[in-house]
């Protein structure tokens, strides 16, 4: 099986006068893959997309897709590119339909094609018995589904999404994420970027977490909360004799406000050892997550 390199970075780097957003990171994508970019605002996720997307040129470094440089062959990338933005861009005076045919324009898709591959979008995200519902009178959820059946006309092989399901309830994400896993069985590569880490941990194959315009940790979700946490958190009230503890048996502990969470691969060891030799309150033990692992790498401080 040839592994194809859909994105390329090597010490990539972006800046804004004297603010670097984007500093020296190095990526690579493979054809087929869902690649996440997390990390708190200000972190350089979204340049980062930007100059995928050819909308934001690079300063220096590498940044290839598809074999082309971002700087140089916008025109050639941008053809293969479907995009799902965080903010909704639909045209408030169109239909569903009249959306999608419209945006078909941009790829110069024959009228004909257009129709056959809009029924068949609006019935992939089950926007078939709305197609004739101006915009206007769409649920949250139906313009999330509607941006990404739009995204899609021009069959891209690269699909960019943007917080793909913000502001969505429950029963509207699990459908988005249905398609994306959909899209992810046909080989189309998919790169997104979302504060839901749950999300992530679900859809992506790879993912890096960046802050500060660089890239903290790489590799699969699982990868990289057994790196960082291991596999189990076991959480206790804090107390003066819990660092005495936790220090006598070299544990790796965090102490937030009044818990303590204490990374481990042997939950049932620890949990034993401070019940027996600590004579410690309240004990809980649960598995360790991707969250676990962005807070304890980015810090727990709100960011604007």
């Amino acid at each position: 099986m040839v592994i194809i390199s859909v994105i390329v970075a090597e010490d990539l780097v972006k800046t804004f006068g004297e603010f670097v957003a984007v500093d020296g990171i190095s990526f690579m994508v493979e054809e087929g893959e869902v690649f996440g970019f997390l990390g708190p605002n200000g972190a350089g996720k979204t340049t980062a997309m930007k100059m995928i997307q050819c909308v934001s040129p690079k300063t220096s470094g590498k940044l290839e897709v598809f074999g082309m440089d971002v700087n140089t062959h916008q025109s050639e990338i941008k053809r293969f590119l479907g995009i799902v933005p965080q903010e909704t861009n639909l045209d408030p005076d169109f239909s569903v339909y009249e959306n999608m045919m419209v945006y078909s324009r941009y790829f110069d898709i024959g009228r004909t094609d257009a129709r056959k591959v809009t029924d068949e979008l609006l019935d992939f995200v089950q926007l078939d018995e709305k197609k004739n519902v101006n915009i206007e009178q769409l649920s949250g959820g139906m313009k999330r589904r509607l941006i990404l059946a739009r995204a899609l006309i021009n069959s891209p092989r690269l699909l960019i999404l943007d917080e793909p399901t913000v502001g969505l309830d429950p029963q509207a994400r699990h459908l988005i994420w249905d398609k994306l896993r959909s899209l992810r069985d046909k080989n189309v590569t998919i790169v997104l970027t979302t504060h839901y880490l749950d999300e992530a941990a679900q859809l992506c194959n790879k993912l890096v977490i960046m802050d500060h315009g660089r890239i903290l940790e790489e590799g699969s979700p699982q990868e990289i909360v057994k790196n960082n946490i291991g596999t189990d958190i076991v959480e206790v009230e804090n107390g003066p004799e819990v660092k005495v503890c936790l220090d006598d048996m070299t544990a790796d502990y965090e102490i937030i406000g009044d818990i303590v969470q204490v990374y481990t691969d042997d939950p049932q060891q620890v949990t034993s050892h401070l019940l027996r030799e600590c004579m410690l309150g309240k004990i809980t033990a649960r598995t360790a997550t991707l969250e676990d692992v962005f807070l304890k790498l980015t810090g727990r401080k709100l960011r604007e």
